[in-house]
């Protein structure tokens, strides 16, 4: 999920399209979140690790 939103942020910011800029930084954001928890120990979603 890190990995998409980056790959849209930089697509949107390429080709100036501001929907792909803002669904990437919420992707990235979702992401860190998920990537922390998960490093954190924290079960997400039934599972032991997000990854």
């Amino acid at each position: 999920m890190i990995t998409l939103g980056i790959i849209l942020l930089v697509v949107g910011f390429v080709t100036g399209i501001s929907v792909l800029w803002t669904i990437g930084i919420i992707l990235l954001v979702i992401g860190a979140i998920l990537w922390a928890l998960g490093a954190l120990g924290h079960a997400i979603g039934g599972r032991r690790h997000y990854w």
